[in-house]
């Protein structure tokens, strides 16, 4: 079935751009936006597109944003790109990730941008990761100005797919890498250009009263009132406009395209890529596709009411990617795209693989002190190289594995994974990690997916309880859903482990779990046609980007991984840096952030997470104390941020920092400390 592009969608008529919008809202705080318009929506006026997020519409986004925006300009809609509360040139304070407050406030732009006179009063909301979450959550508040929604890369339960727990285990990699981004983040400043001589005094507000969200997601370790919040699962049926929805299977939130595809009522569809945590048109790996077009076709038919056939598509589309050895695809993936007209569909099969008909290897005995998990890249993927998981073989000889050989005719599956265990555990807690993967001819092995589970949570992830030693309980662990394709001669591997750090942070005493192998069975959805292809007009390299004014200088993210052997301790680091330069005002915009995780093998309670920022902003010519070698007046300001997280066998230990400078001149500095006690983690 081959779609093709609306045709507004490969128009480019002029535009024109609000590059400073000022949102009111109703308690005095002022939103920031940027908006893109059609020439004549003044006289003739169109439906909207907004996309709410905390990361800075005028130097951090502002690139992706110009890849965007315009081009739904150019395809007939009004194009709002708003700042959330305490973030870039708004007003206030950032309260937490999707607070009632952001909701409420996104409710308010909602009925702002209805009332324009460039706005035919229909709104569609589009949002990658924060604007994929809270997209889903204002629908679910059902705005009446609201027609449809584009998420993509996001979740519906904040609880069970997120940076901070998976399985009731906490995302060890993430959980203070996440909240000391933020951190940094939110101590930002809004630019002086832009908000005049206020931005000191809101600067400092920001840096005194801005919430540290570790300690925050930290006193939630369970599925409580707080992470049931906002999270749409609670009640499906509160969304009743059109969704797509659209993630990569590089990225932790692609099981969401699954459940809205079985639990919304609304029409809902998925589209599932090869790609990392991006954007479709700028995926990496790839192949990219061309996006936007693809969008235009989704806000043409719930907006415009245009009768394009998009009702029409299948459920899901997906890409099933061919099994090649670890780092031959760093890039681009070779496979192909599928589709299944309905989910549930009628042609894919949840088949068991059963442990007695597998070659078993490795002790049923996990000890959690053992040194895996360095391998499998990282939890939240960028598509960066040094991001990526590699051969798996190393920690695979660590583990207890089951491998399934592959007949003359290749295995796909697309869908939910799961593995159910057999397990007893001599400590009250203890944590299992599985790793699906695909076993080539000459042995490496591929990481698919990965699933955490606590097993304190067997009773429910609201009500945890402690493990009888030595008492075996059945439970059943979700992986990550996917999509790939085994070919003759590989193997599907499953590999089980009681610890995989830094994904999991570990158990705080060190704990031996005893596997029954005979009762390990694996859950594929198998799809029963493995030659087909779904072929669509928008499935091609992207249309090039215009020029941007902008210009990125960014290092490769690294990984380096240092061990002493004697010693028997690890320390992983993980670097990243960025500088751009916005050349119509001056601007530049520096970013650096490391990532430490160190631990010792035998040793429980070793397990430390180290995290540090660097924000820097510099413009020429904004009033200011000048630099310190007297030169000419420049706005510059710097924040650096540190973060420490560790443990003991009850308790979390949190350290923060925040120094922020300007023109080089330290102007605050302050540390925050916190105990916290384990719950059943």
């Amino acid at each position: 079935m081959s779609m093709h592009p609306s045709d507004s969608s490969l128009l480019q008529p002029p535009i024109r751009v609000l590059r400073q919008a000022q949102i009111p809202l109703s308690d005095g705080d002022i939103l920031s936006a940027r908006i893109w318009l059609p020439m004549d929506s003044s006289t003739t006026p169109v439906p909207a597109v907004l996309e709410y997020i905390p990361y800075r519409k005028d130097d951090m986004t502002a690139k992706r944003d110009d890849t965007i925006h315009p081009v739904f300009a150019q395809s007939g809609y009004a194009s709002i790109r708003v700042d959330t509360r305490g973030s870039g040139d708004s007003s206030g304070v950032m309260d937490d990730e999707y607070a009632p407050r952001e909701l409420s406030d996104g409710l308010e732009v909602l009925t702002w941008i209805a009332r324009q006179d460039w706005c035919d009063g229909g709104v569609g909301i589009i949002g990658k990761s924060w604007g994929g979450f809270n997209g889903l959550q204002i629908a679910a508040l059902r705005p009446p100005e609201l027609r449809a929604v584009i998420t993509i890369c996001s979740t519906d339960d904040r609880y069970r797919d997120d940076v901070h727990f998976h399985g009731g285990v906490i995302v060890g990699s993430e959980m203070l890498s996440w909240a000391s981004t933020m951190l940094a983040y939110n101590a930002r400043p809004q630019d002086p250009a832009v908000v005049g001589d206020g931005w000191r005094e809101n600067w400092f507000e920001r840096l005194n009263d801005s919430p540290i969200y570790s300690e925050i997601w930290l006193a939630h370790q369970r599925r409580d009132d707080y992470w049931k919040h906002a999270s749409v699962c609670e009640d499906y049926s509160s969304i009743e406009v059109p969704v797509l929805a659209v993630g990569g299977l590089y990225d932790e939130y692609r099981g969401t395209l699954f459940t809205l595809l079985e639990n919304l009522s609304s029409p809902t569809q998925s589209l599932l890529g090869p790609w990392a945590h991006n954007y479709p048109h700028q995926a990496v790996p790839g192949p990219a596709i061309d996006f936007l077009p693809e969008a235009v076709r989704w806000w043409d038919k719930w907006m415009k009411g245009t009768d394009n056939g998009v009702e029409d598509q299948p459920a899901l589309r997906a890409f099933i990617p061919t099994g090649v050895r670890t780092g031959e695809d760093l890039t681009e993936r070779p496979g192909r795209w599928i589709a299944e007209q309905s989910w549930p569909s009628p042609q894919i099969l949840p088949t068991p693989f059963l442990a007695d008909k597998a070659v078993v290897t490795g002790s049923p005995e996990l000890v959690s002190t053992a040194l895996i998990g360095a391998t499998t890249g990282s939890w939240l993927q960028f598509g960066e190289a040094a991001g990526q998981a590699i051969d798996q073989r190393e920690d695979d000889a660590k583990s207890f594995t089951a491998s399934w050989s592959v007949g003359d005719d290749p295995v796909e599956f697309v869908g939910p994974v799961t593995v159910a265990l057999t397990v007893a555990s001599n400590q009250p807690r203890g944590l299992i990690a599985v790793r699906l993967c695909d076993v080539g001819p000459d042995g490496s092995s591929r990481l698919i997916t990965t699933g955490l589970f606590n097993l304190a949570h067997h009773t429910g992830h609201e009500y945890p309880t402690a493990l009888q030693t030595a008492e075996p309980i059945a439970v059943e662990v979700p992986l990550l859903a996917s999509a790939h394709r085994f070919e003759p001669g590989h193997s599907i591997r499953v590999s089980v482990s009681a610890s995989l750090w830094p994904f999991a942070w570990p158990s705080p005493t060190e704990t031996t779990l005893t596997l029954q192998p005979e009762q390990l069975v694996l859950t594929l959805p198998i799809r029963e046609d493995t030659n087909d292809e779904y072929v669509q007009a928008e499935f091609r390299t992207p249309t090039p980007p215009p020029p941007s004014p902008i210009k990125v200088a960014a290092e490769p993210m690294s990984r380096v991984i240092t061990r002493d052997l004697v010693a028997g301790t690890q320390d992983i680091v993980i670097r990243s840096e960025a500088d751009q330069i916005d050349e119509t005002d001056g601007l530049r915009y520096y970013t650096w952030a490391e990532d430490r995780y160190l631990i010792t093998e035998g040793s429980a309670g070793s397990a430390v997470a180290e995290c540090r920022r660097v924000e820097h902003y510099q413009r020429p010519g904004i009033p200011g104390p000048g630099l310190p070698d007297g030169s000419a007046p420049s706005w510059d300001v710097k924040i650096v941020t540190f973060s420490r997280m560790f443990g003991d066998e009850t308790d979390f230990f949190l350290e923060n920092q925040v120094t922020a400078f300007e023109c080089e001149n330290e102007v605050f500095s302050r540390t925050w400390s916190a105990r916290i006690p384990r719950d059943f983690n």
